[in-house]
């Protein structure tokens, strides 16, 4: 039961946490690195935290290549996720960001990849069983 939470529900707490707590400042600096070219590569706490984002959909598309009780569970949480995401983007002030507002696409990306993969499994073992 436990790997039906949403993954994407860590970096949503995270940011919720930081930016309800704290004030951050999303444009501080995390990494820097001097590129060969002569240019300075900057990552932000925003551009860490879509990153981050990111790598857990992939985790959530690989999870939505299970099959069983399981994944309803895990495709209405994530349906929920981004619900909540939506609803907090559009009413709450330290939510409306374009650190947010992407994580909100991120998680809207994870619904639609969830069922799309679920469906393409279930026609393909529909297929099979014939």
């Amino acid at each position: 039961m436990l790997l039906s939470v949403p993954l994407l529900v860590l970096p949503v707490i995270a940011y919720n946490v930081l930016a309800f707590s704290t004030g951050i400042a999303w444009s501080d600096e995390v990494l820097g690195l001097d590129m060969v070219s002569g240019a300075r590569w900057v990552m932000s706490v925003s551009d860490l935290f879509i990153a981050v984002t990111l790598v857990l959909l992939f985790g959530e598309i690989l999870k939505a290549t299970r099959t069983g009780p399981g994944s309803l569970v895990d495709h209405i949480l994530s349906t929920g996720l981004f619900i909540v995401c939506l609803v907090e983007f559009l009413l709450l002030p330290p939510a409306a960001t374009s650190v947010f507002f992407l994580m909100t696409v991120i998680t809207l990306i994870d619904v639609i990849a969830g069922y799309s993969v679920t469906i393409s499994a279930a026609r393909r073992d529909f297929a099979l069983d014939r």
